[in-house]
């Protein structure tokens, strides 16, 4: 059934949203005989170079964005503490449309679709709230560095021009940009957004083909590590880069410089500027060698096993968080698990608690004594198997995964 659903995207006519019954069934009779294409939505992401009247009419939206949702996010707190009643994204709309935009003019300049998605922002981190019991969602500042606003495609108002690198946005027109990689597919939406460092960035999201890696029949194992990023059951060790390490001196340099210049003044600016860019720095090359591990993994693997760590509950121990956060297990679970769903891969995630650096992975006796940190090598008393403690771990884990798929 998911092949056959993957079929009908694929085969569906790009931009027409009316489709007939009788087409439908004549794509569902086309992938019963194995033609089909496998479609899937990814994010390319490109910097922009906006001229001083388009990054002025960014700002614009930026403003308005976070003013829109902080007035639909009071609107609907003060409808549920006077009416006791809970009102739809919908409602918060035309709240916007029909109040809004007529008590503040300005807000007809900007982009309708910007600040729509604002709203359904603000509806999203709502519902999460009651549903996932995340915190209740919080008025945003003009001050936080987290700026961006996402249009939808509609009309051919968002265009990739890869000859003149140029991209065509509502209300930016054409924009110069830094086209590094080229797409085949529908355009469905585009972000646009700016980082710390004061660098323009837009993501187009396109709905695009994509062809499955070819399969394998190896399983791995992995262990995550703080020493090394990961070892796996067959024994290869993914060195940690330890990139905070690397330029810590550097950062600890000019926080000291930024502490003493004056808040607010163009020297404070220029100092926090040159922060930014050095930790944007960090999170490029930590990125970029995550995906590389993670692609590996996923091309020579089939079944892909690894621990479900609790990090929030392991960086409160103020001796390891810094490595922790450094090593970024989080993100490379998150690459491991979207890579597997697009290549035909499984990933498991096993329970926390499961003593894998305890048990034998030859006999499957338990050694409680393992439970020290510092025993790195350990010989199995039962069946005398000699054990690296990582390895074997790995080994434990890629057990317990095929064990729970069978």
């Amino acid at each position: 059934p998911e092949a056959e659903g993957c079929a009908i995207l694929a085969l569906w006519e790009r931009g027409n949203q009316k489709q007939t019954q009788i087409d439908v069934e004549k794509i569902y009779r086309k992938s019963r005989v194995g033609r089909w294409r496998q479609w899937v939505l990814k994010a390319y992401k490109y910097r922009i170079y906006p001229n001083s009247e388009q990054r002025i009419q960014i700002a614009k939206t930026f403003g308005c964005c976070r003013f829109v949702y902080n007035q639909t996010l009071a609107y609907r707190k003060e409808i549920y503490e006077k009416e006791k009643k809970s009102i739809s994204k919908t409602d918060c709309n035309n709240y916007c449309n029909r109040e809004l935009k007529k008590d503040y003019e300005w807000l007809k300049e900007i982009d309708k679709f910007a600040l729509t998605n604002a709203i359904y922002n603000m509806n999203t981190a709502y519902q999460k709230f009651f549903k996932e019991h995340a915190g209740y969602p919080k008025f945003k500042s003009k001050h936080d560095n987290h700026k961006s606003y996402t249009t939808n495609f509609t009309n051919g108002n968002i265009a990739v021009d890869f000859e003149t690198e140029k991209i065509k946005l509502p209300k930016l027109k054409a924009v110069k940009a830094r086209l590094h990689r080229e797409y085949s597919g529908q355009i469905k939406s585009a972000t646009v957004s700016q980082v710390s460092s004061g660098k323009y960035y837009v993501s187009i999201l396109v709905e695009t083909e994509h062809k499955e890696l070819a399969h394998t029949n190896h399983n791995i194992g992995i262990d995550l590590g703080i020493k090394d990023l990961c070892i796996t059951s067959d024994g290869k060790v993914y060195e940690n880069l330890k990139i905070i390490k690397k330029y810590e001196k550097q950062l600890v340099k000019l926080q000291r410089q930024l502490s003493h210049k004056g808040k607010r003044s163009k020297n404070y600016y220029k100092t926090k500027k040159k922060i930014a860019l050095r930790h944007e720095k960090i999170r490029n090359i930590r990125k970029d060698y995550l995906h590389k591990v993670s692609h590996e993994i996923i091309s020579e693997n089939q079944v892909i096993v690894s621990e479900n760590l609790q990090i929030k509950n392991m960086v409160k121990n103020h001796h390891l968080a810094k490595a922790i956060s450094d090593v970024s297990w989080y993100e490379l679970t998150r690459q491991l698990e979207y890579k597997a769903k697009w290549n035909g891969r499984k990933y498991i995630k096993i329970d926390t608690f499961y003593a894998s650096s305890q048990l034998c992975s030859v006999c499957g006796y338990q050694n409680p004594d393992t439970k020290d940190l510092s025993v790195r090598t350990w010989i199995c008393p039962k069946c005398g198997a000699g054990h690296d403690r990582d390895i074997n771990a790995a080994k434990n884990i890629l057990a317990e995964g095929l064990r729970q798929i069978a």
